[in-house]
């Protein structure tokens, strides 16, 4: 009795040239010849802060000086993504932010993007945040999107922790495909597109 042999259809894996992420010389590069970073620092800074600057493989962010502190549900029994109430936030500003144990923040980066049409970021929290319980959660920057990072910072710790404005918060990555979207960010006009605040959900039928 012969065998069964098993066979699958061929799958078209991406190889490394598909989508490959960018170093430091070209994103240096990207951001002083296009403006894709601004303002823009060359070199890692720490001096006593939290780093931020361009590193081997992207490009860390500060975080501003402005916040929205979620107040908690005493307003409404359910926060609804699809009709969010502002006055669930406290607008904080200054040199840092307390979040309380168990809650969250809203806050915005210090740098505005500009995203070229073949590149897609992903972002990731810093480990100084992230070994006291601070996770930064950021949904990919996609091509041709430009604006503020906006951004939701959760203190997962039963404590207090501070946030420190104008320092190191998270890291971007740059992936380049190798070939051009058909269409972009902007092409289909993005909810968030060239946002300079901190920016509440938005949703329209």
């Amino acid at each position: 009795m012969k065998k069964a042999v098993w066979s699958a259809a061929p799958v078209d894996i991406p190889s490394a040239k598909d989508m490959s992420i960018r170093p430091d010389t070209w994103i240096k590069r990207m951001a002083l010849e296009q403006e894709m970073i601004k303002p823009f620092e060359p070199q890692q800074v720490r001096n006593g802060n939290i780093s931020y600057g361009l590193s081997s493989y992207g490009y860390d962010i500060r975080i501003a000086d402005e916040f929205k502190v979620f107040k908690g549900s005493c307003a409404q029994s359910v926060v609804d993504p699809k009709k969010i109430d502002p006055i669930l936030f406290r607008d904080v500003k200054g040199a840092f932010c307390i979040i309380p144990s168990n809650s969250f923040i809203l806050a915005r980066s210090l740098e505005y993007f500009k995203i070229p049409r073949n590149i897609l970021c992903l972002c990731t929290g810093k480990s100084t945040y992230a070994r006291i319980g601070v996770v930064v959660n950021v949904t990919p920057l996609e091509p041709c999107w430009e604006g503020y990072i906006t951004m939701e910072i959760s203190n997962t710790s039963p404590a207090p922790v501070k946030v420190y404005a104008n320092e190191g918060i998270a890291q971007v990555l740059f992936f380049e495909s190798d070939e051009t979207c058909e269409v972009s960010y902007s092409d289909r006009k993005g909810r968030y597109q060239a946002q300079k605040d901190i920016t509440l959900p938005k949703y329209f039928l």
